[in-house]
């Protein structure tokens, strides 16, 4: 059946055109186009003038509005069948209100000049309008009068279950061990707790509960006593609080290093604490130490889950140029020497709270977290995706700390051993313990010491101070470039939370980036709840303070590990293999763009069907011209989008002098522009050059066979001459879809991964 017979034979089956004739729909059809649009996609947009009006062909979509405040709200569903942009044709009013793809939809976009002519004039068309326009304004009315409650937790940030009881977590170090136990009811009567081994003599624990806090010295003991000192130790806050094991459902293990093995964190298994054991060579201090805590725990509690929270997991989005050092690169393959980053639960945590304070998709957001506490670290979090993160292969690299030295010149490393005589654990000390706000001020790692000092005029501490900001400063700066823009700018961790000093002079001077700090705000945020707004109203960046609770985000992480790991056992993907396709480069045009590349009124002509039903490649080709170079014969696909774009591999990028992000189909916000070259004319696109993320297209069915939804992110393995593991891999989920796997040609090429082999989801590592 050709695109003309498709349309024709659908609009024969829309409610508003069952009195035409089959000559005036079919004359209707070919003076129309078909356009895509991707899920979260503007179809129509606030303030757009009213020129097209819409049938929606397949998918689903929303009519909603944004009120003073950004809260969004669904005024009106729309499935197959149904039309929009009716209300600013009829009116000659601009669009007013947002038409947003929920998922892939096909739309037929019939011109204004179309829908007077032909549509205004058959009466019964008018009155089915005018009923329908009756019915959306009433909706509006009642949405901007009576707007419908928020969700308690749309971002799912709380650690309410089903199942009721209480979840540990554990943070075992060398000299102390952290602890919280959080009950999944009762979300005010969290426990914390702090045992202080350093002193090989007297053991300190610290326990607290909201405002009350309990301490008690204890004689040394041996870890596997640990749930008998806690059990005493809580009791010190009152029966309410006290410590029982029967009543543990899910057990949480900060552990810091996960390398290349997690990005999520998981359920532990042998095989997991095998790794773990095994990546100790970049942390050699701390996973043993994680590693004898796990023990202990599972030997106490062995029918419940233990989850392994990894601090590296949420920077393995890092593409290859964010993470290699200068070094040659057998190092990084052989050995795993690369930047890995740190603090990604708090990072992560943060993200989604900005998300949820602005009332925003996660995935249309850049956001910068500052994460500054005992370990100081930055992160560039580009659409939900961590792109950059100060610390490297281990916590020392990065920030200036309150005792960690920060990036150094490595050779400084070299004349110390040489000139200076200094072992590798003398190294180890100076810039793990000795070193930062400690080493420069010559007077204590707390920042409020040295702010203290800094008022009364010492010159070091003063030093030390200005130091700490300017690298906050300079790498904030540095990641905006990174991203192309900010929205979000979020502080975070014990420093972060209470120095309004450091939050000013680390914004003072990005104005221009549009961050504007409220400064009587930031000076007497004082104690808060959560998170707090402190930039002024007008400010084109919210500027944040979020609330900071590592062993709480250890044991959020531990349910939705436990969550993700049962849909997975019960969806048994060992069973269900998934074709896997490879992308080549390929262009999306609109309207627009054809008649600009190929001439005036060129409709783009069918060469090939494509897997997905409903997309095929064109005869068309452009060539794809950059600031550097260009590339010929670029295949069209089709049909017609809203917006122009071009998917490119990693390869490519050094060709035409440009980079652009990895994003999912669609997400066009900052990417960089192109010059396209047709037979007839060129165009220069300001914005829509991605390299596109791995994805699974599948339809509702195949998604509930999977026990996956619309942008779940999975881990997929694929058999081939050697087993590969590609991990953040999005799904997508569309009842015109049908189930495959898409990598660009780079990784195909990599992996030695041909069209037609399979692959099986492994693990599921965010659900969306």
């Amino acid at each position: 059946m050709s695109e003309i017979d498709l349309k024709r034979f659908f609009l024969e089956q829309v409610r508003l055109f069952e009195s035409f004739p089959a000559e005036k729909v079919e004359e209707i059809v070919i003076k129309s186009r078909l356009a895509t649009f991707e899920g979260n996609e503007a179809i129509l947009e606030t303030g757009d003038e009213g020129k097209m009006f819409g049938v929606l062909i397949s998918g689903h979509a929303e009519i909603s509005m944004t009120d003073n405040t950004g809260t969004r709200s669904v005024v009106s569903q729309l499935n197959a069948g149904d039309v929009f942009g009716v209300l600013s044709l009829l009116t000659g009013d601009r669009v007013t209100a947002d038409v947003i793809a929920g998922n892939r939809c096909f739309a037929l976009m019939i011109p204004q000049a179309v829908f007077n002519s032909h549509i205004l004039t058959n009466p019964k068309a008018v009155a089915y309008l005018s009923r329908l326009l009756a019915e959306r304004t009433r909706a509006i009315s009642l949405d901007q009068a009576n707007a419908p409650a928020r969700s308690d937790d749309p971002y799912a940030l709380s650690l309410h279950t089903n199942q009721p009881g209480k979840v540990i977590v554990l943070n075992v170090g060398i000299s102390q061990i952290h602890f919280g136990i959080y009950d999944t009811e009762e979300s005010g009567a969290d426990v914390h707790g702090i045992i202080d081994h350093a002193d090989q003599q007297t053991t300190r624990i610290a326990v607290t509960v909201g405002p009350q806090q309990k301490t008690m010295e204890h004689a040394p003991f041996k870890l596997s006593d640990l749930f008998k000192v806690m059990q005493e130790a809580t009791a010190l806050l009152g029966p309410a609080f006290t410590f029982h094991p029967e009543d543990v459902t899910a057990v949480g293990h900060r552990v810091v290093h996960g390398g290349n093995k997690f990005s999520s964190s998981v359920v532990i298994t042998p095989a997991v604490i095998a790794d773990i054991e095994e990546l100790a060579v970049f942390a050699p201090l701390h996973n043993p130490a994680n590693v004898a805590g796990i023990r202990v725990a599972q030997k106490v509690f062995p029918n419940v889950p233990h989850v392994a929270v990894f601090d590296t997991a949420f920077h393995q989005t890092l593409a290859p140029y964010a993470y290699l050092y200068g070094l040659p690169y057998e190092l990084y393959k052989q050995h795993g020497i690369r930047r890995y980053g740190f603090h990604g639960t708090s990072h992560r945590y943060v993200s989604l709270k900005a998300a949820e304070v602005l009332q925003r998709p996660l995935g249309e957001l850049e956001i910068i977290s500052c994460h500054l506490g005992i370990g100081a670290s930055l992160c560039a979090i580009d659409h939900g995706r961590s792109i950059d993160t100060t610390m490297g292969m281990t916590p020392t690299d990065g920030l200036i700390m309150p005792s960690r030295s920060g990036s150094i010149d490595p050779a400084v490393m070299i004349h110390l051993m040489e000139q200076h005589h200094m072992s590798p654990e003398q190294l180890s000390t100076l810039v793990n313990s000795e070193s930062g706000l400690k080493g420069i001020s010559g007077i204590s790692s707390d920042i409020r010491d040295i702010e203290a000092a800094a008022a009364e005029g010492h010159h070091r501490a003063l030093l030390a101070h200005k130091a700490y900001c300017y690298q906050v400063r300079k790498n904030i700066g540095a990641y905006v470039a990174a991203m192309g823009g900010i929205d979000v700018l979020a502080f975070t961790g014990d420093v972060g939370e209470t120095s309004a000093t450091v939050r000013s002079l680390a914004c003072q001077g990005l104005e221009f980036m549009g961050i504007k700090l409220d400064e009587e705000k930031n000076r007497n945020l004082g104690r808060f709840d959560d998170f707090a707004v402190i930039s002024t109203d007008d400010s084109p960046v919210t500027v944040l303070v979020v609330a900071n609770d590592d062993e709480r985000l250890v044991a959020w992480e531990t349910l939705r590990a436990i969550e993700r790991n049962a849909l997975l056992v019960a969806a048994k993907p060992e069973d269900l293999p998934i074709p896997v396709e490879i992308s080549a480069h390929h262009v999306h045009l609109s309207q627009a763009d054809v008649e600009a590349l190929f001439g005036p009124g060129h409709q783009l002509t069918p060469k090939s069907e494509l897997s997905q039903p409903g997309q095929f490649a064109c005869e068309e080709q452009v060539h794809l011209v950059g600031p550097k170079g260009r590339i010929a014969k670029v295949r069209v696909l089709g049909p017609t989008r809203k917006e122009t774009q071009v998917e490119i591999a990693m390869t490519e990028q050094f060709k035409l002098g440009i980079q652009p992000p990895i994003r999912q189909s669609g997400d066009l916000t900052g990417t960089p522009g192109i010059t396209l070259e047709g037979p007839y004319g060129s165009t220069t696109i300001e914005r829509g050059v991605i390299c596109a993320q791995r994805h699974i297209h599948m339809t509702p069915e195949d998604a509930m066979r999977f026990h996956v939804r619309d942008n779940t992110v999975v881990r997929v393995r694929i058999e081939g001459e050697r087993q590969l593991i590609f991990g953040d891999v999005v799904v997508r989920v569309n009842p015109a879809f049908r189930l495959a796997m898409h990598i660009d040609t780079d990784e195909g090429n990599a992996g030695n991964i041909q069209t037609g082999m399979l692959g099986y989801i492994e693990e599921i590592q965010n659900r969306g």
